[in-house]
């Protein structure tokens, strides 16, 4: 995998139905060495720090690959890096062969899989498209959320070198489809052995507590 785009925003404000909402999805590529903190890329930042940005939601990647897929879905032939509203567009970023807990060091900074992106209406203000977040959801192409395991400093071009992995795992794909899917069978084993990872994000812990306590 390599890094084909590092791309960062300051929140501004934008309108939203009725009113007015504060966002840091409008990602912008940038040139040259970005450092990676452990809470954001230096010069980055999130509006709604509820529900986005943190020590789980640190860096945010998007596969390049995904991008053609979506230029013909949405009907919108420039989308490119950053649109997403990711930190890092990467090549032959997989979700389906990414695991939570794996490791990868980029220069002398280590980012470790956390969780999948869940996307919200802001989604959709971003591709100008209402529909965005339904569709998103629908196509498990999600992305990857970073924990930021070593600080250090990221660049475009720069290869992502798998360094470690949780034992016993599950792939960032199979853990969205088990809770998104409705057609997902046996959901409640990727949930049980995604609750036995120590590297699974906070808020995906409590959302499969959730719902193995309400029966999947």
């Amino acid at each position: 995998m390599q890094v084909i785009s590092v791309n960062m925003a300051m929140p501004t404000e934008v309108a939203y139905q009725e009113g007015m909402v504060t966002t840091g999805i409008f990602k912008k590529p940038v040139k040259g060495a970005v450092r990676v903190r452990s809470e954001s890329l230096e010069g980055d930042a999130q509006a709604d720090l509820i529900n986005h940005g943190g020590v789980d939601k640190a860096v945010y990647a998007f596969s390049s690959d995904h991008y053609e897929y979506w230029r013909t879905v949405l009907g919108n032939p420039g989308l490119g890096p950053g649109a997403f509203g990711e930190n890092l567009t990467v090549s032959e970023l997989d979700e389906s062969a990414l695991c939570i807990g794996d490791r990868f060091s980029i220069r002398d900074c280590v980012l470790e899989v956390s969780q999948p992106r869940v996307p919200c209406f802001k989604l959709g203000i971003a591709l100008n498209n209402t529909r965005a977040p339904k569709l998103f959801t629908k196509s498990f192409r999600t992305g990857v959320y970073f924990r930021v395991a070593e600080e250090g400093v990221v660049e475009a071009g720069d290869q992502l070198i798998k360094v470690g992995e949780a034992a016993d795992s599950v792939s960032v794909e199979s853990l969205f489809r088990a809770y998104f899917d409705k057609a997902y069978a046996a959901p409640e084993v990727i949930f049980s052995k995604a609750l036995r990872l120590e590297q699974l994000a906070a808020e995906w812990r409590e959302m499969l507590k959730k719902r193995m306590l309400a029966g999947s």
